[in-house]
């Protein structure tokens, strides 16, 4: 039956149209003769040459009507409202064909005859089509995966048919926690209760389910996928609402799940004035444009409609690809924005304040660093000379060029930092807030502040899309300690804090990001794993599908992360940025570290280099020894026989 069905759906749709033309002509046929057997309990009206010319005179009207209402234009397979439209105005023409062919020859009809007729032709000429609908979704369903989709509102209705016109899934039911959806048929599919999904799951053997809820908040996805997480499917979502009206998605696109949902944290609509503050109008500069928060703050910047944009980069290809996004970006909105490339090192002051002058930058955000804790603790030299040295030379070409406002993307990790990345940040800090006492003075009239935040899911670096490729490649999963834990904020709104904290700084100003709660990593990773499909493997489940390894804390790697020194916090305007209070020191005395530093670098004298760190009001507490690769090295080198040292060379 089943290969004689699919051989009948693949034949062309000319020949199709004259097969259901036949059919339906046999309906219409089959429809009056029944009608008139049935209201007069009686085979005689075949024998009569009157109803035979009835018949003769409705049923090339009929099948005239149904072809002038576009019944055989439409598809099978995709039956809708149109279709079912058709037959009900067809029926009706049908039948009052009938019945004014019954008046104008004469031929005597029972009254209700008519009525009877229409009814078996609808229910013959729509219930063939919707059996045939029915026949092509069971045998659609063969050899496709079910899934589940969660949320039978707009999103999940529109997702519905277009899982179905593909071939890998059928959608098997609809979850929704609204109770008078629940018990529905929607196009077809069954509204169940999360309750009956265990059951389901197991009868259908379920792969996956698609959560189609973009309108939620993602406090209530977080608690939703909660739900899924002991699920034995994977779990997968399609785009936020404000992607889908911005364009930059469909609601039918299918990706992973979004840490951010795990996260359960739903960003605050920024404030517009504070956004414009520092931009609009104005000629603005990032330094480390082309990274991960840099390029971010270049998207933001650009909607607020600055005069031009500097881009200032040290590598090359990083400057190209957030230059050309940036430039279609311009053009596809038709904004009269002027992008500026400067490829350049912030630890070359001449280099910085010449371009801050030659394009009369007023606003600075100063997103140049090295961030990585291991790479930075295994070359403290150049950690320090960009970090350092590179944020002051940036403040002086800053208070040289006459800008208005200097901000510095900080880190969380330059509080109490067991480690030279944090130590320098920290350093970065201190130099802001010992230029900023000259403001004070009328020395000159540049603001500088700081922001302070956590990690940000999706940077270069960040824990997410290594644990996603380490599923992928079947695991295992690597992490440095199994109580780890973290702050995560997205880009974006990080970067819209920190144009906004900007804007709020007065000088000097050290401002904190509401980072949320902190995630222990182990929690995060095997929530992933989970909401893959998949078991974590351990000695309490052997037989569990991705193995978690802890490989031990990295080189000044610290277990919690912390986002103030003491406890002089005050709240703002914004809800998510506060200010701290933070030690500092005079200028003078600032500078004279700077230099001894400055020289110790240029010595390569790295024992010197951690006293100078230690010494400064850092909070430095290193939980390892000097780390860096060259000067290991070299220790190692001195240490052996001079003879060896002859052989070696």
């Amino acid at each position: 039956m089943d290969s004689w069905f699919r051989t009948l759906l693949n034949v062309s749709r000319s020949k199709k149209r004259l097969i259901t033309l036949c059919i339906d002509s046999i309906f219409v046929f089959s429809a009056f003769w029944l009608a008139l057997v049935v209201r007069l309990d009686s085979l005689v009206p075949f024998f009569e040459v009157g109803n035979w010319l009835l018949l003769s005179i409705v049923l090339p009207i009929s099948i005239f009507a149904f072809i002038n209402l576009g019944l055989y234009r439409a598809v099978l397979r995709y039956v809708g409202a149109h279709a079912v439209g058709a037959i009900l105005i067809g029926a009706m023409i049908s039948t009052v064909a009938l019945v004014m062919a019954s008046f104008f020859t004469h031929v005597t009809i029972p009254r209700t005859m008519p009525v009877i007729y229409a009814w078996l032709l609808v229910l013959s000429v729509g219930g063939s089509r919707i059996m045939v609908r029915a026949m092509v979704g069971r045998l659609a369903t063969v050899n496709k995966t079910p899934v589940i989709i969660y949320g039978a509102g707009s999103a999940g209705r529109q997702l519905a048919p277009a899982i179905g016109a593909g071939e890998e899934y059928y959608v098997s039911a609809f979850i929704d926690d609204d109770k008078t959806k629940q018990g529905a048929i929607l196009q077809g599919i069954p509204v169940i209760a999360f309750d009956g999904v265990f059951s389901l799951i197991e009868r259908r053997k379920v792969k996956k389910i698609f959560l189609a809820m973009p309108s939620e908040s993602r406090a209530r996805r977080k608690e939703i996928l909660a739900q899924l997480e002991n699920l034995p499917v994977e779990v997968m979502t399609i785009p936020g609402m404000l992607d889908v009206v911005e364009g930059r998605a469909t609601l039918d696109e299918i990706k992973d799940v979004e840490i951010e949902d795990l996260l359960g944290r739903d960003p605050v609509s920024p404030k517009q004035g504070l956004l414009d503050a520092n931009i609009k109008g104005k000629s603005v500069m990032v330094t480390g444009a082309g990274g991960s928060i840099g390029s971010e703050l270049c998207r933001q910047i650009i909607k607020q409609s600055p005069k031009q944009l500097v881009l200032f980069e040290l590598t090359e290809f990083a400057l190209y690809s957030i230059e050309k996004e940036l430039n279609e970006f311009i053009k596809s909105k038709g904004l009269g924005i002027e992008l500026i490339p400067i490829m350049g090192s912030v630890q070359h002051i001449n280099r910085l304040e010449t371009c801050m002058i030659a394009f009369g930058v007023q606003t600075v955000y100063h997103a140049a660093a090295y961030k990585h804790v291991p790479l930075v603790e295994h070359n403290v030299v150049e950690g320090v000379r960009n970090n350092v040295f590179g944020t002051y030379y940036a403040a002086k070409a800053a208070i040289n060029a006459k800008v208005e406002t200097f901000v510095l993307v900080s880190t969380d990790k330059a509080v109490r930092p067991t480690n030279v990345m944090g130590t320098t940040k920290r350093m970065a800090e201190l130099c802001l807030q010992g230029l900023a006492q000259n403001k004070g003075k009328g020395i000159h009239k540049t603001r500088f502040c700081m922001v302070r935040f956590g990690n940000v899911l999706g940077s270069s670096g960040s824990v997410v899309p290594l644990f996603r490729r380490q599923i992928k490649e079947g695991g295992p999963i690597t992490l440095t300690h199994p109580d780890i834990t973290r702050f995560f904020m997205t880009i974006p709104e990080a970067a819209q804090l920190v144009i906004q904290a900007g804007a709020m700084g007065k000088g000097g100003d050290v401002f904190v990001l509401d980072m949320g709660e902190s995630v222990k990593i182990k929690d995060l990773a095997t929530k992933m794993v989970h909401l893959s499909g998949l078991e974590v493997k351990s000695e309490a489940n052997p037989h569990g599908d991705i193995e978690i390894k802890c490989t031990g804390l990295r080189p000044g790697e610290k277990l919690y992360e912390e986002l103030l020194i003491g406890e002089n916090v005050e709240h703002t305007s914004h809800e998510r940025i506060m200010t701290a209070k933070e030690a500092m020191l005079p200028l003078r005395e600032l500078e004279e570290i700077l230099s001894s530093l400055d020289k110790a670098c240029h010595d390569f004298d790295h024992e010197f280099i951690r006293q100078l760190l230690l010494e400064a009001p850092t909070g430095f507490n290193p939980t390892d020894g000097i780390c860096d690769l060259v000067w290991n090295a070299r220790q190692q080198l001195e240490s052996l026989p001079k003879k060896n040292i002859v052989n070696l060379k």
